[in-house]
């Protein structure tokens, strides 16, 4: 004797809202997970763009102490503070070279040779500073010339495109 199909008393429509609800369920799954990713991917390009203008800070930083050596006081005190900042810049470019050898390689490399750069001219610059005699007078703090730094600039505008690459974006 054939044995008859049980009656389970399941439906299609029941199949169908269970299999909507694991669809659902998927759905929000995978959008949390990209969410995550998309937040995590933007998190990292914030936190390394502040990497890279923190280390083209300190190149600046650099670039500009001819300026100051120019500019200062005469007194001991003022001396012993200039080669105080200039030891702390040296170390800030050093922390971001090792820094972006980490982070960013392609950028650290650009980096490098910004960094031999502004150190080639801006030390000559401030071996010519420290030559100088000390400014008296207020009128004399406009210095009436600008230390050439086009080899800083040129440089530093390719380590901008390099960062600009390890962030993702093309763009001029």
């Amino acid at each position: 004797m054939p044995v008859a199909a049980q009656d389970t008393g399941w439906t299609a429509a029941q199949t169908a809202i269970i299999v909507a609800a694991l669809i659902a369920i998927f759905g929000a799954i995978v959008s949390a997970a990209l969410t995550y990713a998309f937040n995590q991917r933007a998190a990292r390009r914030e936190r390394l763009a502040q990497v890279f203008a923190e280390a083209l800070q300190a190149v600046e930083d650099y670039a500009e102490l001819p300026y100051r050596i120019r500019r200062r006081r005469g007194t001991p005190e003022a001396r012993y503070e200039l080669t105080e900042e200039v030891s702390r810049i040296q170390s800030r470019l050093a922390y971001h070279q090792a820094l972006l050898r980490i982070e960013a390689p392609t950028a650290a490399n650009a980096y490098t040779r910004l960094v031999r750069v502004v150190r080639r001219r801006a030390g000559s610059q401030m071996r010519d500073a420290w030559g100088k005699p000390v400014l008296l007078a207020d009128t004399e703090m406009n210095l009436r010339m600008a230390y050439p730094r086009r080899d800083i600039d040129s440089e530093r505008a390719r380590c901008v495109r390099e960062m600009r690459k390890a962030l993702g974006r093309r763009r001029k």
